[in-house]
């Protein structure tokens, strides 16, 4: 069984864990229907049918607590942490996150009303069976059997560079069998370099080979003698796939490596595409999402505002020049989580870990995030999106663009109040942050749509309520 990816909407999914996550949905929604046969003893006659509120009840939960174990990083988790940090994250997930959007969604929606002591049964339900079909999944499928075996053509910088970031990403899903080199290729390991097969098919067969990934610092013609264009052929009309490299790595890291990139494959591969449609479909999920967020969090907008005055005084609110789409400037608000005249020359300075500019309230403000609220303004004004790259200061991006390749690339979206940076990466506080960062910027920019926002703002609970990448 192979560990592969299933794209959508340009996407990359794992399919194991798509499937996984059927299963649980199974689960779940069998749940709610035996937390109901409990408590109204025997109530259930074991039948399911379209007109039943129950149902419904049922698949919005199942709905609501799936949401909330993708938004806490379970799956992610187990691959780092094992089966114990994945069963401790779903246990947050749905004894805190998930039961609150429940409670809420009972509190508003009658349809949707759980009894407390349903509700109650069905997440304690839930724990333990979704617990036992991970245990039976990981225990019966080994996941070493699911790793592809992966092939570099290539042995020179850019397949080092590849396997850097193989070894540092940390991925469990893909073994490297070795490197064949192209011509004069040496840069790798010795003990990866593996002799140019005499036939290639047999070869890929013999060892199982899953994947070729080609990655050679020189691309001749096949008269040339680098790339051995029929003999890979071969190897992808019998079903073994042939990759390049910066696909490899926009796949298997969700960044685009700019180690890897070139201004011609920009140009001309998929994505970076204008739609009408998309643009149009994320303003109104834009300004509806603003405005729903706004109706259930202006309380804490207040409470925000008067903490902060009474701590220090005003102005409560504290706004900055920001480079936006196209490189636009426009003035992005904040609640004030720094003392007043933290910047007294005027200019731009990096926050530091344990940054002393930063108010009691400011740090709590900036660990919870609340310090951002003042920006759905922003988004509803059109500077910025609910998703999207962080803006900038300009006088910051003037540098970076100096320092960092493609950087003015990230500026081709609409910048955002959330990004896929920030879910990948720590707070970029340098240059060398902002470079790691723009892997993840360009791939947003590259591929995002509705489907790669709506993955972002659920997992975006795991960084708030973990308080991570925050200075």
């Amino acid at each position: 069984m192979i560990l592969s990816h299933i794209r959508i909407f340009n996407h990359y999914l794992q399919s194991a864990y798509i499937f996984l996550g059927v299963m649980e949905c199974g689960v779940l929604f069998l749940s709610v229907y035996l937390a109901r046969y409990i408590r109204f003893t025997g109530e259930f006659d074991g039948t399911f049918y379209l007109g039943d509120i129950w149902f419904w009840r049922a698949v919005t939960f199942a709905g609501v607590m799936h949401c909330a174990t993708f938004s806490m990083g379970v799956y992610q988790s187990q691959l780092r942490e094992g089966f114990v940090g994945m069963a401790t994250r779903s246990v947050v997930a749905y004894c805190l996150l998930g039961s609150a959007l429940m409670i809420l969604l009972s509190a508003f929606v009658g349809a949707l009303y759980f009894d407390n002591v349903v509700l109650f049964i069905a997440v304690v339900l839930s724990v333990f069976l979704v617990a036992i079909v991970r245990w039976v999944v990981f225990t019966i499928v080994d996941i070493r059997s699911l790793r592809r075996r992966v092939l570099l053509f290539g042995a020179g910088r850019q397949a080092r560079n590849l396997l850097e970031v193989i070894e540092k990403e940390g991925h469990p899903g893909v073994e490297i069998v070795g490197c064949v080199p192209s011509v004069d290729e040496n840069e790798v390991e010795k003990s990866l370099r593996i002799a140019q097969p005499a036939n290639w098919l047999r070869f890929v067969r013999e060892n199982k080979i899953s994947e070729i990934v080609v990655a050679p610092d020189e691309r001749r013609s096949r008269d040339g003698g680098s790339v051995p264009i029929g003999p890979l052929l071969d190897c992808k009309l019998a079903g073994v796939a042939v990759t390049d490299a910066i696909k490899f790595c926009e796949r298997e890291t969700g960044a685009i490596e700019l180690n890897l990139l070139n201004p011609s494959w920009m140009l001309f591969s998929e994505g970076f595409r204008y739609s009408q449609y998309r643009d149009v479909t994320k303003r109104l999920f834009d300004v509806i999402a603003a405005l729903l967020l706004f109706a259930m969090i202006w309380p804490f907008a207040l409470i925000t505002a008067l903490a902060v005055f009474l701590e220090s005084g005003g102005p409560v609110l504290y706004s900055q020049m920001r480079t936006g789409q196209e490189g636009r400037a426009f003035k992005l608000y904040k609640f004030r989580s720094m003392c007043n005249g933290a910047e007294k020359d005027g200019k731009a300075v990096w926050a530091q870990v344990n940054d002393n500019r930063i108010t009691k309230v400011g740090a709590f403000i900036r660990n919870t995030r609340l310090d951002e609220l003042p920006q759905l303004y922003n988004v509803l004004k059109g500077d910025m999106s609910f998703v999207g790259p962080r803006p900038e200061r300009p006088e910051i991006v003037c540098d970076l663009i100096k320092e960092i390749p493609y950087y003015d690339a990230r500026h081709r979206v609409k910048p955002g109040l959330m990004g896929w940076a920030q879910l990948k990466y720590p707070y970029g506080a340098s240059i060398s942050d902002s470079r790691e960062k723009l892997r993840y910027d360009l791939y947003y920019s590259k591929n995002h749509g509705l489907l790669l926002d709506i993955l972002i703002l659920i997992q975006t609970a795991e960084i708030i309520l973990l308080g991570k990448g925050v200075r």
